[in-house]
Order: C-alpha cells, then sequence, then structure tokens
C-alpha cells in the first residue's frame, strides 16, 4: 500500500496502470458500420503489405472518424509496430522523416498527383518523469537532444517521442477519443481503448486523459481542439466542457513553441474547409487573440469585405476538392497594407516611382508582419508575385496583356484582381475583359484590343490654355474629324515670314498671329 501511494507521488503506478491504457474493444462491421468502399486503395496496399511481413499495421486516427460518421477521408494514416527502419525496406519509395516524431512517407505517384501514406509506429505510453529533460527547446538544445529518444523540456513538453511500444500504449499517447481508433480493413474491426466510438456517436470531442497535462505536453493540442471543433461543427460535434475548460489558461504554454511550427499548425487552421467556422470557435472558446501574431490579425481583419471574401473562397475551393495555396489567402489578408504603404509612397514628400514604391511597401510588409518564418521562400515569393502584378492589370495594349496572360502565376494574380472586383475595390468591367483575353481565341484578343482602343480614344481630352480651350471643347470627337486628306487639304499653307530690318523691327511692335497664347 505504501508502495503504491508512492508509485502514485512519483507517477509511476500510473503510467503502466492498465486503468490508464483502457480496456481494448474490437468492435465488428455491423455495429461500426464503416463501408470499406471509402478506404483509399493506397492506404490498403500499405497496410495489406505491412500485415503480409507479419507485422500489425491498422488505418488510424482521423480517418477512422470520418469513416465512421460516412465521410471518405482526405488524407490516410496507418500505425504498425514495425519500426521506421522495417517499413522503409518494405516499399520501394519510402522515407523516414521527423525528429520529434520519426515517421515513414510512402510516396505513390508522381508530381501534383501523388498521394502520400503517412505510416508511424507505436509508441509507448511515458510519463514525463520517466523522460529526459533539457533546459532549452528543439533549437537551443539540439546537441542535448542528438542522442535521445524520450525528453520533455522544463515545463513538461515532449521534445523527442520515439519510443516504441504495443498498441495499447500507442492509444494512451493519442490526443482525443474521436481519433485513438484503428481500423483493420481485412477483418473490417475497429480497435477501441477509450470510448471513441461512443464519442463520436454522441458528437464528442474529448482529451483522453488530463486535459490541462495533455496540453503541457504539447501546446499545439490547443489548436487541434479548436481545428476538429470547427472542422466537426457542421457534423454536430462539440468540445467536452473538461477539454475546453484549461484552453485559455494554457494557451500561454504556445510561447514557447517554435514559430515555424505555429506558422504551420496557423496554415492547417485556415486551409482545412472550415476557416470561417474556425475563426467562430476562435472568438467563442476566448482564444482570438495570443496564438499567433499573423492568425489575430487573420481573426481581426475577417469582418472586412476583402478578406472575408478571400475566405469564402478559400472554404468553397476545399469543399469542391480543388487545390489551395497558403500565400494567396495570407497575401489577401496584408493586401491592405501593401495598398496603404504604396499610396502613402505615391503621395508623400518624397514621392517614389510607381514599381519601387510597391516594391518598398512589399518588403516593409514581409518585415513587419511576415518575418523569417516562412524563409521567405515559395510561400513569400508567390506572395510578391501575387501583389506585383496588380498594376499590371491596368496595362491593356500592346503586347503587355500578351505577355501578363503568359506568366506562371497569371491565374492567381487574376483570382486576387477578381476578388478585388467583387468588393467593389476596381472596376468589375476590368475584371470581365481579362476574363474573356485569356480564354479568347487570337481573334477574339484582337477584338477586345481594338475595343480598349476605341474607349480610350473616346475618354481622351485635349488640354489646352487660354482662349483655345473652348475652342477644343467645340470640336469634333475624334471618331467624327475629317478623314486626314481632307484635312490635309483645308489647312492653309505655312507662309515663309520675311525678316525685317532691324531698323522697322524696332520701329513697330510685333503683331501675334490670331489665336497665340
Amino acid at each position: 500500500m505504501i508502495k503504491t501511494f508512492i508509485d502514485k507521488l512519483l507517477g509511476k503506478g500510473a503510467a503502466r496502470g492498465k486503468a490508464r491504457f483502457g480496456k481494448r474493444q474490437e468492435i465488428p462491421a455491423e455495429i461500426h458500420g464503416i463501408d470499406p468502399k471509402l478506404v483509399d486503395e493506397r492506404a490498403l496496399n500499405v497496410v495489406e503489405t505491412l500485415q503480409k511481413a507479419g507485422y500489425e499495421a491498422y488505418i488510424v486516427g482521423g480517418a477512422v472518424r470520418d469513416l465512421l460518421v460516412g465521410l471518405k477521408p482526405k488524407d490516410f494514416d496507418v500505425a504498425t509496430n514495425a519500426t521506421p527502419e522495417q517499413v522503409k525496406g518494405l516499399f520501394r519509395r519510402a522515407f523516414i522523416i521527423g525528429r520529434r516524431f520519426r515517421i515513414v512517407h510512402v510516396v505513390y505517384g508522381r508530381g501534383r498527383e501523388h498521394e502520400v501514406i503517412e505510416v508511424s509506429t507505436f509508441r509507448a505510453y511515458l510519463d514525463s518523469a520517466a523522460a529526459e529533460q533539457v533546459a532549452g527547446n528543439e533549437r537551443t538544445s539540439k546537441s542535448e537532444l542528438a542522442g535521445l529518444q524520450h525528453a520533455v523540456d522544463a515545463s513538461g513538453r515532449v521534445l523527442r517521442d520515439n519510443v516504441w511500444g504495443p498498441q495499447e500504449e500507442d492509444a494512451a499517447r493519442r490526443d482525443f477519443s474521436i481519433n485513438a481508433m484503428y481500423y483493420d480493413p481485412g477483418r473490417q474491426i475497429v480497435v477501441d481503448y477509450h470510448d471513441g466510438l461512443k464519442d463520436v456517436q454522441r458528437r464528442r470531442i474529448r482529451m483522453i486523459g488530463d486535459p490541462a497535462a495533455r496540453y503541457r505536453e504539447d501546446p499545439v493540442r490547443i489548436i487541434r481542439a479548436v481545428r476538429f471543433s470547427a472542422k466537426l461543427k457542421a457534423l454536430g460535434f462539440k468540445l467536452d466542457p473538461k477539454t475546453a475548460a484549461p484552453l485559455v489558461q494554457s494557451q500561454q504554454l504556445l510561447a514557447d513553441v517554435p514559430q515555424s511550427r505555429l506558422f504551420d499548425e496557423m496554415l492547417k487552421l485556415l486551409q482545412t474547409g472550415h476557416s470561417l467556422a474556425t475563426i467562430e470557435q476562435l472568438q467563442a472558446l476566448g482564444l482570438a487573440r495570443g496564438i499567433y501574431p499573423l492568425l489575430d490579425l487573420v481573426v481581426e481583419r475577417a469582418g472586412q469585405p476583402f478578406v472575408n471574401a478571400a475566405l469564402q473562397d478559400t472554404d468553397r475551393r476545399v469543399g469542391e476538392g480543388k487545390p489551395v495555396a497558403p500565400s494567396f489567402l495570407l497575401a489577401c489578408v496584408l493586401w491592405a497594407d501593401v495598398r496603404d504603404g504604396w499610396k502613402a509612397r505615391l503621395e508623400g514628400a518624397r514621392r517614389q516611382p510607381p514599381y519601387q514604391a510597391l516594391m518598398d511597401a512589399i518588403e516593409d510588409v514581409f518585415s513587419a508582419r511576415i518575418g523569417d518564418v516562412s524563409g521567405r521562400g515559395k510561400l513569400a515569393g508567390d506572395m510578391r508575385e501575387t501583389w506585383a502584378m496588380q498594376p499590371r492589370f491596368d496595362k491593356r495594349s500592346g503586347s503587355a496583356p500578351y505577355s501578363l496572360v503568359e506568366q506562371p502565376r497569371f491565374r492567381a494574380a487574376f483570382d486576387f484582381m477578381r476578388l478585388r472586383a467583387d468588393v467593389g475595390e476596381i472596376d468589375e468591367a476590368l475584371a470581365e475583359w481579362w476574363q474573356e483575353f485569356s480564354q479568347a481565341s487570337d481573334e477574339r484578343r484582337q477584338d477586345l484590343l481594338e475595343q480598349v482602343r476605341e474607349e480610350q480614344g473616346r475618354q481622351r481630352v485635349r488640354v489646352v490654355k487660354g482662349p483655345r480651350r473652348a475652342a477644343a471643347e467645340d470640336a469634333p470627337a475624334p471618331q467624327e474629324a475629317a478623314p486626314a486628306d481632307e484635312a490635309a487639304a483645308a489647312a492653309p499653307k505655312k507662309r515663309r515670314r520675311r525678316r525685317k530690318p532691324a531698323g522697322e523691327r524696332a520701329a513697330a511692335a510685333p503683331a501675334a498671329p490670331d489665336g497665340a497664347d
């Protein structure tokens, strides 16, 4: 009894106790009701390959949850008792990735059509008391972490988790019960240790174990709680009150998470097809500020017409199965900063040329809002091109339109301009013209360019000074002007003036011709 009490104080007994791991339940097809046709063939292939090699293998996580509610999962993960090296040896195109969690990516297909099946090894459940503790984080303690399999920082956040164990322990270390089930497509059974199926039926998102402690282990679970509650809200899912209660208090733990990881998690929040629902959840849970500065800005500007239209467009595209680029949405969120900075440089005391003013405004926005977290790589490059191409839509003459539609980023830049037109920032007719020009034949493109020339000709006003202004206003419009040969015949011939002697010039004042300035 004394030993049990001491073990409880030290966290040992509970770490290995069966109660912590739950009771294994094998749920047959007639109860869980999963449709095997919804399972991806490549995920089936990974499971079958591992099982034929003598290993345990299951589809796991969110894919099982989606299958249980009748949805076709977009991503499939597999869990196995094979080590990453053993998994890699069974597949021609497999790559071990990650340091914090070592997993294997099995790749099918090539180019944009490729698909990745993520394979993880069952992990042992270890309390923080059993882990090595380091003073810093992933970046500052790289040398200390190099040889460790299980390590935490001073706050209890897990920095390494690569100790393999049985399935029951792997289930216990997962976060939410609805994501901790395993599906064997061969036997068509669901393995459940923590009443995940009951929570799916009750539409409840519940943390396994003590929520506050689980948030300390990995503060990113705070963001995952928001993401799942937003994603599953339409299906009637709600956060369990005990799971939601520590969220605000635990938010400060995110300060120790690397900015690059928070940036990635922010993108997941905004690109699941439920960005507007996510913003509503952040506000409802008291997390509208403090998770990540750029996310704070998205929430703050979500009510603005242009940003709101971009969020709706992103959700629509995800719902239709179309690809979305984080660069596009972030470019929309930050456009107001770029536009205002550009305008200030054009109208300030030290006026800049338009292009240079735009480039300087863009650099200022990157420094103030993005920083170095994106690496100023492809994401930053795509955002810069989208912004820089906006002034070029005003140029609709000569070869400029042809060169613009050939740009690799034209489609994204056009969609951006289209949204600007939708909210009234620019003329709707401009967006319609480019829409037609980008899809027209060469002959039709020539007609469109001719129309622009005629419109510009009608709008052109000749600016003169003094007495000629009235005459200019009374002059016929350009399309009513006389033909060139008739105009040439009617024009008076230029007379050569005889130069007077100096005496005569001094005696008489020069007479200016009629109508001169």
